[in-house]
């Protein structure tokens, strides 16, 4: 036994006191999270396989920035405001799709434009994997057209250098 202040407490009261004392001041602790380091492009291009629906964040250029038309989902929903964009970096380059807002009719200009330094933090989806990927006539199925890697935009931020 411990003998704390005037009343006796078990070695196992304390030891839950302890740990509640603990929990407090780890609810209290601010979360400290680090940026991830950015993807290179060129080891999702050499290995898309191993890249399949995982998130990644990349800095490089926008390039070629190319608003589409709006376009229906097969369940028969328009989505409007979506476009197509390279991203490149010192290693490579790959295809970025943004789907814009679906269901909601409106007239929306890209987020990027040619030439801006961006940090993207988007989905990959890779070639021979079925699913989705957007194309100028819109969501296509992935089998149609082999090769296509993919990089879905979840957030587009400017680059601070």
């Amino acid at each position: 036994m411990i003998r704390w202040a005037p009343t006796m407490v078990t070695t196992r009261h304390a030891a839950r006191w302890a740990l509640c004392l603990l929990s407090f001041a780890c609810a209290w602790t601010p979360l400290v999270t680090t940026a991830a380091d950015p993807t290179l492009i060129r080891d999702i291009v050499e290995e898309p396989d191993r890249f399949h629906l995982r998130q990644v964040v990349l800095h490089g250029t926008v390039r070629n920035v190319q608003p589409l038309d709006p376009y229906k989902l097969p369940a028969g929903t328009t989505c409007y405001g979506a476009y197509l964009f390279y991203l490149e970096d010192e290693t490579a380059s790959i295809s970025v799709a943004v789907y814009g807002i679906c269901g909601v009719p409106l007239v929306k200009d890209p987020d990027v434009e040619d030439g801006a330094r961006i940090e993207l933090h988007a989905t990959v989806q890779a070639p021979s994997h079925g699913g989705y990927y957007l194309s100028f006539q819109g969501v296509k199925v992935a089998g149609e057209r082999e090769g296509i890697i993919q990089a879905v935009a979840d957030r587009i931020a400017p680059l601070q250098d």
